[in-house]
């Protein structure tokens, strides 16, 4: 229902729906991953590292949309854990870049099953091809805010 004065109608609004399955997709993830031990962050860390070893903890905050201090706090509580490891000291700067170790390999292998079962559900109601087209879709529209804020507008 809209309202009048020109005010989003929020059931139309690409944005709001957008932030609302980030809300749904992030609730889902959390809870199959509060059992393992996790959360989205410490998941996206680890899946981070899997994918791009040696990341800074620069780097890991801007992939996982977290701040540099929090995400300095999880590196320092994952390495306290087992789940990385980092250097002792830094080679150039104060870069400390992280690696899974064993425990953080096997940890992410149950997570990203866990992971994967959600976005399985999540698209349970969606064809290849119109899965394959929100992929596409939403790729564009990243491309096109990113390119947007690039150019300064």
């Amino acid at each position: 229902m809209s309202q009048s004065g020109g005010g989003i109608d929020l059931d139309r609004s690409l944005g709001y729906l957008l932030k609302e399955a980030s809300s749904a997709l992030r609730a889902a993830m959390e809870e199959v991953l509060r059992p393992l031990g996790m959360n989205v962050t410490h998941y996206s860390c680890l899946e981070l590292l899997a994918q791009r070893p040696g990341l800074s903890n620069s780097e890991l905050a801007r992939s996982a949309f977290v701040t540099r201090q929090s995400m300095n706090t999880l590196l320092q509580a994952l390495e306290r854990d087992g789940y990385v490891t980092r250097p002792a000291e830094a080679r150039i700067g104060k870069v400390l870049p992280a690696q899974l170790t064993p425990r953080g390999w096997q940890s992410l292998e149950k997570a990203s099953a866990a992971v994967r079962s959600v976005e399985v559900g999540m698209l349970a109601g969606m064809s290849e091809t119109e899965q394959a087209s929100a992929l596409r879709i939403l790729q564009g529209m990243i491309r096109s805010l990113r390119e947007r804020n690039d150019d300064g507008r």
